[in-house]
């Protein structure tokens, strides 16, 4: 049987992958790291196990397009509209700073200008697939750095778009005149291809979507998708642009349909495949003898990425106002290569821009800071060095501090209560204190939060809780207690660590993601810890047991197990009711309401003297007279016009039990004994 292409190597590349990334997760280190790693085994300088590996970088482009696609479908136009403001300024100073610090640096050291724009649009960008990875693991996506580091990555993304177009441009000879009009031609195209990408999002692609849901057939689904994919990719190869920009916009129009979550699902498993080949590609241009050969070269860029990059992304941070430690944190974050700076690589080398002797170095160095980057983001926030150096720098940020509280009436401030997060949470507990006449101060470090606080009366500051001063300035010795709703496990531990020092004996309550993170802040000096996922368990318990349709008393012993073995709670047990319908057992009985006028033959009769019981089945429940509910009623009580009587029971109960309320006096009827009406 003749042998299939491509199979030998295919089949090496996923089992040295598989094995060299199993080994390196035991190590707690990313599967990128995994993938680099055995490109570099197999690669031609390495164990040269891999001999076509034109074919395999033909598979690591596929992986290109198909992973700009996936990014194309996070980012609907819709969504890019939502975030532009949260994310732009961050990735504006990031990118910049980055990309004109190094282009400064190239053309001083000699480079044309289009290399040191291409130098510089190649350090601008970070590893999306790394640091993501690494945050998550660290849940730290929603702390501070967190949150700057990921719109500042989207931003990266939507930069290589531009870049791809721009790099070709570079290599040019012309004047700077004729290059900057040439780029100003070639973002001419992409913005009228953009305004024809909208209207075919708008116009066509849903209808032949559904057109192709209507099949119900997944295989087609998928089919059409990839034709969208890797069509609207030749469409701007053929317009004179890169694939990447024809894959990124090809998932913004699916995005922008009904279908761009179900696309997204059908699609990741193809994408992490053919993205895995691009990794090892990648590794595979690892060349060991580049470090041997030009060591201080490869050194020198290493700290360029390392140390140059992560010092300008630290200042990006600093210019959107947060602290040293999230400043520090962002910056280590961003310190690496990234994955489009391999596509922005191989784009210069084939368009002259530099040659295979310039990026050699270039990618043996960052190849390495990808390696180094996981290690890096889970040491730097132990390590209180980097951001005491930078200190000196937060005092330039210009925010409202918390030092600026003892300026104020807050220097009077005593049994207050210290907020850190003015988060969802830290909102409700600031409404509830104020709503109570308790005094609170509350320390954030989103610099918009205080901006928008403040304007609106609030006693917030911005501040980082971490920091002696900080407390202090706060007045946490005077205060009742210490809250902590931070979404910064490590950070929340240094806070406890720090209020400890400052104020021994205020009581420190605060929230843990986890339970197993509770134990170790109790030890710490924390008074009290709430574990979310306990929270969260506890309330769905309830009300799925609710939902089916458990006894409430045998609901609640359920409750006081979990309890029991994880923790207490202040709060009276809560369980959601459910509606009279919502009881399959109860399903056919009614509850209706009928209006008694001066009309209706019950007003002045009792419902024991009617016998609506008796008579139709139905049952009184209730009773509403002069806006009050009355829940207990007496049978022997007259009605009254105006009351409004609920009943419940069958279906046919119900309407005779309101047919006898509401119905008009028969003209003969007369009065009875005791001033009742006869039937």
């Amino acid at each position: 049987m003749e042998q299939i292409p491509l199979l030998d190597e295919i089949a090496v590349i996923a089992a040295l992958g598989v094995l060299v990334t199993v080994i390196l997760s035991r190590l707690r280190l990313p599967t990128v790291a995994g993938l680099l790693f055995s490109g570099a085994l197999v690669g031609p300088f390495g164990f040269k196990l891999v001999h076509s590996i034109h074919s395999i970088e033909i598979l690591a482009e596929v992986g290109v397009v198909l992973l700009l696609f996936t990014i194309g479908l996070e980012f609907s136009l819709a969504r890019l509209k939502s975030i532009f403001k949260q994310v732009a300024l961050g990735g504006i100073l990031q990118v910049g700073l980055t990309t004109g610090v190094v282009a400064g640096v190239a053309a001083a050291l000699g480079q044309t200008p289009g290399r040191s724009v291409f130098y510089g649009f190649v350090f601008a960008l970070s590893s999306t697939a790394i640091v993501l990875r690494a945050l998550a693991e660290r849940r730290e996506l929603d702390a501070p750095h967190g949150r700057f580091i990921v719109g500042t990555l989207i931003f990266q993304d939507l930069c290589v778009v531009p870049m791809v177009l721009i790099v070709p441009m570079l290599g040019t000879a012309a004047p700077g005149g004729d290059m900057a009009r040439a780029i100003g031609v070639a973002l001419g195209k992409a913005a009228a291809l953009v305004i024809a990408t909208v209207l075919i999002a708008r116009l066509v692609v849903p209808r032949a979507l559904r057109w192709v849901a209507a099949a119900r057939s997944r295989e087609v689904f998928l089919l059409a998708v990839l034709a969208l994919c890797v069509g609207t990719a030749w469409l701007t190869a053929k317009a004179g642009l890169s694939l990447a920009l024809g894959a990124f916009l090809g998932g913004m129009v699916v995005a922008d349909t009904e279908y761009g979550h179900r696309a997204m699902g059908d699609m990741l498993p193809l994408r992490d495949a053919f993205v895995s080949v691009f990794f090892v590609s990648l590794g595979m241009l690892f060349d060991a003898r580049v470090v041997l050969e030009q060591p201080l070269l490869v050194l020198l860029l290493l700290g360029g990425f390392l140390v140059a990059k992560g010092f300008l992304a630290t200042i990006a941070a600093f210019a959107m106002r947060f602290p040293a430690r999230v400043a520090w944190l962002a910056g280590v974050g961003l310190a690496q290569f990234g994955e489009f700076g391999f596509v922005l690589a191989r784009l210069g080398e084939s368009a002259g821009v530099v040659d295979a002797g310039a990026t050699r170095p270039l990618l043996a160095a960052g190849i390495t800071s990808m390696f180094l980057t996981p290690v890096v983001v889970r040491v730097a926030p132990h390590l209180t060095a980097g951001e005491r150096l930078l200190l000196p720098l937060e005092r330039l940020i210009g925010v409202r501090s918390i030092d600026e509280a003892d300026g104020g009436d807050e220097h009077s401030l005593a049994g207050h209560v210290v907020i850190v997060g003015y988060g969802v949470a830290g909102k409700l507990v600031a409404r509830a204190l104020a709503a109570c006449g308790a005094r609170y101060v509350v320390l954030e470090l989103n610099a918009e939060t205080v901006r928008v606080a403040r304007a609106a009366g609030e006693p917030v500051y911005y501040g980082d809780a971490t920091s002696e001063e900080a407390l202090g300035h706060a007045h946490l010795e005077k205060a009742r207690a210490l809250l902590l709703l931070m979404n910064d496990p490590q950070a929340a531990q240094r806070v406890v660590d720090t209020a400890k020092r400052v104020a021994k004996d205020v009581p420190i309550l605060m929230r843990a993601r986890y339970m197993l993170e509770k134990e170790p802040l109790l030890a710490m000096g924390a008074t009290d810890v709430v574990a979310e996922e306990i929270e969260g368990g506890v309330e769905i318990l309830a009300r799925l047991l609710r939902w089916l349709e458990v006894p409430r008393n045998v609901i609640e012993e359920r409750i006081d197990e979990v309890r029991a073995s994880t923790q207490t709670t202040e709060r009276a047990k809560t369980i959601p009711r459910r509606a009279l319908g919502e009881h399959a057992d109860l399903a056919e009985l009614k509850i209706e309401s009928a209006l008694l006028t001066e009309a209706s033959a019950a007003v002045g009769r009792s419902a024991a003297a009617l016998g609506v019981r008796g008579h139709t089945g139905a049952l009184i429940v209730a009773l509403r007279r002069g806006g009050k509910l009355l829940e207990q009623t007496d049978p022997n009580e007259p009605f009254l016009a105006g009351d409004v009587v609920y009943l419940a029971g069958a279906v046919g109960s119900v309407k005779k039990a309101l047919d006898m309320l509401t119905r008009p006096p028969s003209p003969s009827a007369q009065p009875a004994a005791g001033g009742e009406l006869s039937p």
